[in-house]
């Protein structure tokens, strides 16, 4: 699993650092995106792969990334997601990634994982996003509220947009008046925006709402209530005019498969850490048990 510049179907949602009280640094903020689509008959021998790839990664300091898969949408299909400052930071981050599973497996064993991980899907596709801070509402004030935003958040519902040629100016001004309504309603709901600036054809936006649970999307006010009969038929007009077709997908994160910042584990170190918080209570004190395929034994914890 190389960390590449690459796709997902999903969320413009969890960038895994940057203070969001700091917009001019935020506009230098891209998510680094690998969706996959996994083999039914494979996937058990996938969700093991990657958690090793993952403990790896905890253990030596690695690359940083959240992993989700599609509850409602296409099935099978996964996606990791890691934030970028800038796209030197690309290619740093796979020379770590790949550093990490060479220090514990060994650089056969870690070359076989990479090719064991190509089996195991029937397709993947690589995106480079930047964030549209300026397009997004009540971002967290500062690095610890985002943290514990997505430290909290288990699902998350994307609508990707994708336009018609042309018509970016036309979405980005529906877009603003679409933020300013969401940033007046009640209950307050926060909203990602992110545009595809590599690994797709045409141009494309995600819009992405982060819950706790399920429940929580049946709370969040309409379009029609926000913007109002007048606003709202203006957006379906600029809709009409503007946007060739969209597609809404249900995401919940994967923690098993994903190696969180700190930051964000902090928050809930039981669900981003369950195994780890399992094997700290019934094994206190002793090593966890450590394949025969490994080199190095691999302890799954924080990283310092």
């Amino acid at each position: 699993m190389q960390r590449k510049a690459l796709w997902a179907s999903v969320v413009g949602v969890v960038a895994l650092a940057i203070a969001a009280g700091q917009a001019q640094q935020m506009q230098e903020d891209y998510l680094d995106v690998l969706t996959v689509q996994v083999k039914p008959e494979k996937r058990a021998e996938f969700d093991a792969l990657t958690k090793k790839m993952a403990a790896a990664n905890r253990q030596n300091h690695g690359d940083i990334w959240l992993a989700m898969e599609t509850a409602y949408g296409p099935g099978n299909r996964v996606t990791f997601i890691s934030t970028r400052h800038s796209y030197a930071e690309v290619e740093k981050a796979t020379a770590i990634f790949n550093e990490a599973l060479e220090k514990t497996y060994g650089k056969a064993a870690a070359d076989k994982m990479e090719q064991d991980f190509n089996q195991c899907i029937v397709s993947s596709r690589g995106e480079f996003r930047r964030r549209r801070w300026d397009l997004s509402s009540n971002a967290p004030a500062d690095a610890a509220a985002y943290s514990k935003l997505i430290g909290e958040t288990r699902w998350l519902r994307t609508t990707v947009v994708s336009l018609k040629p042309g018509q970016v100016a036309s979405f980005e001004a529906l877009a603003k008046d679409v933020k300013a309504a969401r940033d007046k309603s009640s209950p307050a709901q926060t909203v990602f925006v992110s545009q595809a600036v590599a690994g797709q054809e045409g141009t494309v936006f995600y819009v992405t709402t982060l819950q706790n649970s399920l429940a929580g999307f049946d709370n969040l006010p309409s379009l029609p209530q926000m913007l109002g009969d007048e606003g709202y038929q203006k957006f379906l007009k600029t809709n009409a005019e503007a946007i060739s077709g969209t597609e809404t997908v249900i995401n919940r994160f994967l923690p098993e498969i994903s190696n969180a910042p700190e930051q964000v584990v902090a928050v809930a170190p039981d669900f981003w850490r369950p195994k780890a918080a399992i094997n700290a209570k019934a094994h206190a004190g002793k090593s966890p048990a450590v394949p025969a395929s490994t080199t190095k034994k691999i302890e799954e914890k924080p990283q310092q």
